[in-house]
């Protein structure tokens, strides 16, 4: 394949943007915040997870501007702010947590079918778990046949799956009751105060923005480095004004509690309860193709994050090797064979779509965090600002606000429990090359992450932390 034929145009970066954000989550937001809340919280949460992942995509777009060399930007951001081993842990969390978001769309993808075909269950039954296998595969050589040609398919998918969430949106809008709107305002009968109702959105809110990162991933594959930074923005706007209206507007046809009793997908219910039968078969229709064309962008992103790992060195060289398709076949491998057993796991989880939902959000918090932190760092120092200065305080204020939106104790213990046993491939990839495995504050981070590990482990075992 000819380097031209590898480049993607700004339309393709953009899809992948809102291909990766537009999956399994924006389908069960009305259940998800009509079981937290009501408008009055849920606009709370929106404007509070809103503004830090806009923060984190403006971080992500300065980056791409004032650090050109560096690929892969999740992983390359945090080695080149904070040395190997936190390099080697956002990616190790970026790919494990993307490997169980990926998980989360087959149980879902089960899951809808099941409201037609009850032998699929809640998505995690025997018959469901072997569809879903085939389907892994099916994927996997579609993928090993070349990026580009996947990213074409992407694009086109990305299309297909917007216009179910556009016509529920439309529908929706002309439905509109005041007194409805008005009556769920501050929960409609939710016990718990303001603050407990919002924050028992954020994981899935966390959920929702993952793959804002889109575009930056695949840094090394555009046309004009300026096209990763426009397509992070567009991509962000538009699936953050769909996800808002999605969660908004069911308050104002239903009751909330009614809307909290339903099954998910939520919104293929919510449409059924307005139209009729038809609502509930085109948004299943919708999130089928939705899912499937995210499973494919993480797919792409899972393996494009370890091969760009162990290109640099971080992880076991064995994961850098590509096909004649130039697609990183040995990461493709094991990032499938990883949720082909995450899979087959879910058979024992009694709510294994939410399972893997905070999961995935609990992984992703390691790596943005790293990312926000360099953000924040080299706009403190003036780092590459040398020919426009005046954007240093703008890029200083945003990074800030994204290292806290990007914290938080509880998610850091959750992370942890695997953060420590992964630090395996790295031990293993350090030997190849016979090198120290640790400095002295890799000793401090890993003794954490043990500790945390821990701590974390003890947590869910004795329900002090709960998922």
């Amino acid at each position: 394949m000819t380097p031209t034929a590898q480049k993607m145009s700004r339309t393709q970066l953009t899809a992948m943007v809102v291909g990766s954000m537009v999956g399994a989550g924006i389908f069960s937001l009305p259940r998800t915040f009509a079981n937290a809340t009501g408008p009055f919280g849920a606009l709370i949460a929106w404007l509070i997870a809103g503004t830090g992942m806009y923060m984190l995509a403006r971080v992500f777009q300065a980056l791409a501007e004032r650090k050109p060399e560096l690929d892969a930007g999740v992983f390359a951001y945090a080695k080149a702010g904070f040395g190997d081993y936190p390099g080697f842990l956002s990616a190790f969390g970026y790919w494990i947590g993307s490997c169980i978001g990926n998980v989360s769309y087959w149980v879902l993808i089960k899951s809808t079918l099941g409201a037609f075909f009850p032998v699929f269950g809640d998505g995690n039954t025997v018959v469901a778990i072997v569809v879903a296998s085939m389907g892994i595969w099916l994927f996997h050589y579609m993928i090993l046949k070349g990026v580009q040609q996947a990213a074409f398919i992407n694009a086109i998918v990305t299309v297909a799956k917007i216009i179910p969430i556009l016509v529920f949106i439309v529908i929706l809008s002309f439905g509109f009751r005041m007194d409805l709107f008005q009556g769920n305002f501050y929960g409609g009968g939710l016990e718990g105060n303001l603050f407990e109702q919002v924050r028992s959105t954020m994981l899935v809110t966390v959920f929702v923005f993952i793959g804002i990162e889109g575009a930056s991933v695949y840094s090394r594959y555009p046309r004009e480095r300026a096209d990763v930074d426009t397509a992070t923005i567009i991509g962000f706007i538009f699936v953050t004004s769909m996800m808002v209206l999605v969660t908004m507007l069911p308050y104002a046809v239903l009751q909330r509690a009614d809307v909290a009793d339903m099954r998910q997908p939520s919104m293929a219910a919510v449409l059924e309860a307005v139209v009729g039968h038809w609502g509930a078969v085109f948004v299943s229709i919708g999130l089928l193709i939705s899912v499937l064309g995210a499973y494919l962008a993480w797919s792409l992103i899972c393996a494009e994050v370890l091969f760009t790992a162990a290109k640099t060195r971080d992880m076991p060289a064995v994961f850098a090797r590509e096909n004649a398709s130039k697609v990183p076949a040995n990461a493709l491998w094991l990032t499938n064979i990883v949720v082909q057993l995450l899979v087959i796991s879910t058979y024992f989880s009694r709510d294994a779509f939410a399972l893997m939902l905070n999961l995935t959000s609990a992984m992703s918090l390691i790596p943005y965090l790293f990312v926000a932190a360099y953000g924040f760092m080299i706009s403190k120092r003036g780092e590459s600002y040398e020919v426009s200065p005046e954007e240093r305080r703008r890029d200083l204020i945003m990074a800030g606000i994204a290292v806290i939106f990007a914290g938080g104790l509880k998610f850091i213990l959750l992370s942890a429990v695997l953060y420590a046993p992964g630090t395996a491939l790295y031990i293993w990839a350090r030997r190849e090359q016979n090198k120290n495995v640790f400095i002295a504050s890799d000793w401090i981070i890993f003794i954490v992450a043990v500790i945390g590990a821990i701590v974390g482990i003890y947590g869910l075992a004795t329900g002090r932390i709960a998922l």
